[in-house]
């Protein structure tokens, strides 16, 4: 199998590579994540201007058709940069639901208002008591008058305190863990009744805890079908986890590169404590946990790519488990042989291990993916 790039796919590459390396040093990011809103408006203009935000939707709807090997070529350069703009949150997750099952209407304003860069999105779907079943939800949306209000609480909704919609689960019939009986809807963030607590992640990010209280929406505001939304998220947060694990990978990269030329110039001993067998031999792991990463991520995307719904299901639980074991091995192999400098705020390698401790738990940690692995096989 030929797992090379096409031209236009190594183009993708070479251009988000660049605007890594000439604008988004590690000492710029860190000023970025102390700013109010956590992120640059401006680099979110230029990813408007260089066709990012309108990448992964299809020519149909003014985008560039972009499939899920290019997602993966963009996020694992993100990962790289530990670029903190909303992308995941709004483009990946939010604008891949929208576009799946919103109305012409919702394409032509909301999604096309999204490529352009002009509004932000975020999916609110995570309820405490849930722990990682979508089907879980205790969030209401009653009928009422030819529409829906929406009562109950979304905590850790990433890009939150940016997003000017929503994207969000709740259930109009059944019981609360019936896969049958969820609806999605799309609601304005500053809609009467919503009321929300932002704040910082230890990875940089930001999110927010929402709470919907008499949340009037039209009928319209429904994306998919009325009762059989669960599809419709569940496509939007495997498309998240892709992105996120890319992302894991080009993190693990530098982190096992960095460790590596760190090595070579310690001194410990009169030598440098890259010749000590035994931390070859770490090294030569924290290699071998990545490439494998790596390969169930190209896996993963070829499987997406082609649209074989129940093996990108399998590929993505499997690929979620080794990011998840893979990327904590790394990271804490970093810090180790870093010394106690890899801990500082000081030196990237803590703020790297930290992402990777993030996307580690987020959309279902190791061994709820285990469990969905085994059920699949």
């Amino acid at each position: 199998m030929d797992f090379s790039f096409t031209e236009e796919q190594s183009l993708l590459q070479d251009s988000v590579q660049r605007f890594i390396q000439n604008g988004y040093e590690f000492e710029t990011r860190q000023k970025l994540i102390k700013t109010e809103e956590g992120y640059s408006r401006d680099n979110w203009a230029s990813f408007a201007e260089l066709g990012w935000l309108a990448l992964p939707f299809s020519e149909e709807v003014g985008g560039f058709g972009g499939t899920a090997v290019e997602t993966m070529i963009m996020m694992e350069e993100f990962g790289k940069g530990l670029v903190v703009e909303p992308y995941v949150s709004t483009v990946i997750m939010a604008g891949s639901i929208i576009e799946a099952g919103g109305s012409a209407e919702h394409k032509e304003g909301v999604l096309a208002e999204i490529m352009a860069g002009t509004k932000m999105a975020a999916v609110a779907y995570v309820e405490p008591q849930a722990r990682f079943n979508l089907a879980d939800v205790t969030t209401t949306a009653s009928s009422q008058g030819g529409g829906f209000v929406i009562n109950g609480f979304k905590g850790v909704v990433m890009g939150g305190p940016s997003a000017d919609v929503l994207v969000v689960p709740a259930r109009t019939s059944g019981d609360q863990r019936d896969e049958k009986g969820l609806t999605i809807f799309l609601v304005d963030a500053a809609s009467p009744g919503i009321s929300k607590r932002d704040y910082p992640t230890i990875d940089g990010g930001r999110a927010s805890e929402i709470t919907f209280e008499n949340v009037e929406v039209a009928e319209t505001a429904v994306l998919g079908e009325v009762d059989n939304g669960l599809t419709l998220l569940e496509a939007g947060i495997n498309n998240g986890i892709l992105a996120v694990c890319a992302e894991a990978v080009g993190a693990m990269e530098v982190l096992y590169k960095t460790t590596v030329e760190y090595c070579k110039t310690r001194q410990q001993f009169g030598q440098p404590i890259g010749k000590f067998q035994v931390l070859q031999h770490r090294m030569v792991d924290m290699f071998m946990e990545h490439e494998q990463a790596k390969s169930l991520l190209y896996m993963a995307a070829i499987r997406m790519s082609e649209d074989d719904e129940a093996g990108a299901r399998k590929a993505i639980s499997a690929l979620k488990v080794q990011v998840g074991k893979g990327g904590r091995f790394v990271g804490q192999s970093a810090i180790q042989l870093h010394g106690g400098m890899g801990m500082t705020d000081e030196l990237n390698v803590g703020h790297y291990f930290k992402r990777l401790t993030s996307i580690e738990t987020l959309f279902g940690n190791v061994d709820h993916h285990l469990k969905k692995y085994s059920a699949a096989a």
